[in-house]
């Protein structure tokens, strides 16, 4: 059995545009008013009645030719040759590639959470010592 995944096949289509739109599929459910295991059978499904796409494609805020039409290599594809073509831009101008790394942010904002968390723990601290000299002096 082969273990890749059918080019058309709606429900992980489904699937993936909402994880991209970070998405839980409860929140998915309850703009279609109904449950999570409901959404879970859906996105297993390779075929979805046009009805029922159109209000899927509703509440994630696609169209209905966006979910046939999604492709996991065009999206990565997009952002992989993002170019900002406007000539308005300075030193963005020109086509110069953008590119972004979701791990060094992530890194960059762990060290910035780490840099306040410490001020936090050093100001409290300085409370504690504060408090503990006052209750020396009494």
């Amino acid at each position: 059995m082969s273990t890749l995944t059918k080019p058309n096949h709606i429900g992980r289509k489904i699937s993936r545009i909402r994880e991209l739109r970070d998405m839980k599929q409860e929140a998915l459910a309850q703009a279609l008013g109904t449950n999570q295991q409901a959404i879970s059978i859906l996105e297993n499904s390779e075929t979805i009645d046009d009805e029922k796409l159109k209000a899927i494609a509703k509440a994630l805020g696609v169209s209905v030719e966006a979910i046939q039409n999604f492709s996991e290599e065009s999206v990565i594809n997009y952002f992989n040759n993002f170019y900002d073509n406007s000539g308005s831009n300075g030193a963005f101008a020109h086509g110069s590639v953008f590119t972004f790394n979701p791990l060094d942010k992530l890194i960059e904002a762990y060290e910035e959470n780490k840099k306040l968390y410490e001020r936090l723990v050093q100001a409290e601290k300085e409370k504690v010592e504060f408090l503990e000299k006052i209750l020396k002096d009494k």
